[in-house]
């Protein structure tokens, strides 16, 4: 089994329901992403590039999904936080499945992977 599935299957309820979720609308809706593991931790890179990772943090109740450029997207989608003052991530606090807006997620997975083509970044 590799490191990533073993992580999200030693989530708790609801936390693993929802990284799963979130993992399965990445996969379909991005088929270049790469997945993998790092920082112990789920990464999904496009274009060879970090584009987003999923979290919880110690203490909080939900699951953090951070897109990496977040900072550029936030006009566009006010779903995305900027959570303990980061400077460039911004994420969005998912604490139920229902919390997800699907067709707003996946917008939002096809703009960052088209800013991550167009930026010279790494």
């Amino acid at each position: 089994m590799k490191p990533v599935e073993q992580y999200f299957l030693n989530q708790k309820e609801p936390f693993q329901s929802i990284m799963l979720y979130v993992r399965s609308i990445i996969l379909n809706t991005l088929p270049e992403v790469e997945e993998r593991y790092s920082y112990k931790i789920p990464f999904y890179n496009c274009h060879k590039k970090p584009m987003l990772y999923l979290n919880i943090l110690k203490g909080k109740d939900y699951v953090d999904v951070v897109f990496v450029q977040g900072i550029f997207l936030e006009k566009q989608f006010s779903i995305l936080k900027n959570n303990n003052n980061r400077k460039q991530v911004r994420s969005i606090q998912l604490k139920t499945l229902e919390d997800l807006d699907h067709a707003n997620f996946v917008a939002l997975l096809h703009e960052s992977s088209d800013l991550l083509n167009k930026s010279k970044r790494a």
